[in-house]
């Protein structure tokens, strides 16, 4: 027994000092101040414990279906203008509630062969069916439409986390939120500036350049009055300024009729294209944007067939600048005016920078938990760890006597394990995460327990203590297996469906279950088996 007592002391003592630098790292001071900021920069604490801002984002995924079929509308004037189709009109008759319906009327039938040969080669995202007085609709199949609003969240999540990873926001969770259908859950832990935080959050940055129909309007009845009260086909009322209009009025307001479609769209912008420079007429801060190759390819062509008309730089649903288009542009611009200084000029051009949005975000929630409740939770959650474990390590020693003590040190080295799991994955540490904690103590300790009541019994049995220990942890460890097995099954359970509170819950669960099965079996068998070798033949086992 002793020729073995060796390789496992040390491999003990060597899992302990590797876990103890996953918890504390190299410290650079070996005080106790030293060794607590050591502590703080390796685990990190959630929302609950730190403070900071809880959001809760839905993602209006129809603004992206609306965005594809208005690229569809284009592609189909242009393929039947190349096949020389004729058709009255192509509209979509229900852009809010059913953005995947197009409608193309007008079409005679001897041409129905070549537009179902377009639809089928070119979209065959879609299904076409005839209508009325020759209409034909084409409808987004449920499939298509199903993926499309999916890669809204997705995109918008990579979009948002790339914003905040902008602004140096440390271990922030962004992530679909499961309690509501197209909804995002972003937790920012210890952010010194939530309201700038939220308004580049919230900022949708939908950068589209749309040809203006008319306008400036001092008011959205006058827009309609000029239309006799209904605005033409694939149009559309904005409101907004622009700076160079002549016309602009003391409140700041204006209004534009604009086409649906844009000569330009989020997806055209360059990443990492944005920058920030100076006006040439008002030295005031504007922002560039350049475009990618197929972008500039598009625009360039929108603006050659323009020359003469106006163009609106339309952020967000708001009109930011009107300008004529004088020649063909291909592949830059820039935006500028509205009460743009140094610092919206900065965001708005990390917020381009970082991608833009697919579909534009509704804001659902917000709470706020302040520094001061954080640091009350970790007070009381530590202090229940602490008195619980102290429980705990006194009634393992009264009860079990000098077997107690084998228990206590299985038991603290199970919590120096999970904390440097903690430290060495980066996984934050929440409130319910300290309930973990506190639990893995109490599943530590069932499973000394198990083991020393089977060796009671086997000493009972008239067994000698070398057998008993034996007998004892063998017999044991199929029901200690079993226990943790399935609790670590429920803890993947919630870890996949939980959101974030309930996942580090279910993280730290886990980590402890796992160093349990190394102490309470290993460790503790190891300790079992040194006092053994201690003991003359025949002597009592303390336990």
């Amino acid at each position: 027994m002793n020729k073995n007592l060796g390789w496992k002391l040390g491999l003990i003592a060597a899992t302990l000092i590797v876990f103890l630098i996953g918890i504390f790292g190299i410290p650079k001071e070996w005080s106790g101040k030293g060794l607590l900021a050591s502590l703080q920069e390796r685990i990190h604490l959630g929302l609950d414990l730190k403070g900071g801002t809880h959001l809760i984002l839905q993602v209006q995924v129809n603004d992206a279906v609306n965005a594809e079929s208005d690229h569809v509308v284009e592609r189909l004037k242009d393929s039947l203008g190349k096949r020389k189709v004729n058709y009255t009109d192509i509209t979509k008759p229900d852009p809010v509630g059913h953005p995947d319906q197009i409608v193309i009327k007008g079409v005679p039938p001897e041409a129905t062969s070549d537009l179902r040969s377009i639809v089928s080669d070119s979209l065959p995202e879609y299904d076409l069916a005839s209508g009325a007085e020759n209409s034909w609709t084409l409808n987004m199949k449920a499939q298509t439409l199903s993926e499309l609003k999916n890669r809204a969240v997705t995109q918008a999540i990579e979009t948002i986390r790339n914003r905040i990873d902008s602004l140096g926001v440390t271990e922030p969770v962004i992530q679909e939120h499961g309690l509501g259908q197209y909804q995002i859950l972003v937790q920012l832990p210890g952010v010194d500036d939530p309201a700038r935080v939220k308004d580049i959050m919230q900022s949708t940055a939908m950068l589209e350049i749309k040809q203006v129909l008319s306008g400036p309007y001092a008011s959205e009845q006058e827009a309609l009055q000029q239309s006799n009260g209904v605005l033409p086909l694939n149009s559309m009322l904005l409101k907004g300024r622009s700076v160079g209009s002549k016309t602009s009025n003391d409140a700041g307001e204006e209004y534009y009729i604009v086409t649906r479609s844009s000569a330009v769209a989020g997806a055209d912008l360059r990443p990492g294209g944005a920058s920030v420079g100076r006006d040439s007429n008002t030295n005031t801060p504007d922002v560039g944007f350049l475009l990618t190759n197929a972008g500039g390819r598009k625009f360039a062509a929108f603006t050659g067939a323009h020359v003469g008309d106006r163009l609106a730089v339309v952020l967000d649903n708001r009109v930011r600048e009107v300008a004529v288009i004088n020649e063909q542009i291909h592949d830059q611009g820039r935006i500028s005016g509205g009460g743009m200084n140094e610092q919206t000029a900065k965001d708005l051009a990390l917020v381009l920078n970082s991608g833009a949005l697919p579909a534009s975000i509704k804001y659902l929630e917000e709470r706020t938990v302040g520094p001061s409740l954080g640091t009350d939770s970790i007070r009381a959650g530590v202090q229940a760890a602490v008195i619980g474990m102290l429980a705990v390590l006194i009634f393992m020693l009264i009860y079990y006597r000098g077997a107690g003590i084998n228990a206590d040190i299985a038991l603290i080295l199970n919590l120096v394990i999970l904390l440097g799991f903690l430290g060495y994955s980066g996984a934050t540490l929440t409130l319910p995460g300290i309930a973990g904690v506190i639990l893995t103590i109490g599943m530590g300790v069932d499973s000394n327990v198990l083991i020393f009541e089977r060796i009671r019994e086997e000493l009972r049995n008239g067994k000698t203590p070398p057998s008993a220990v034996e007998q004892g942890f063998s017999h044991a460890w199929v029901t200690i297996v079993d226990t943790h097995v399935t609790t670590i099954v429920s803890a993947f359970i919630l870890f996949i469906f939980g959101t974030g509170p309930v996942r580090g819950f279910a993280v730290t669960l886990t980590f402890g279950l796992l160093a349990n099965l190394f102490t309470a079996v290993f460790v503790s068998r190891m300790i079992f088996d040194w006092i053994l070798s201690r003991k003359q033949r025949g002597e009592a086992l303390s336990i």
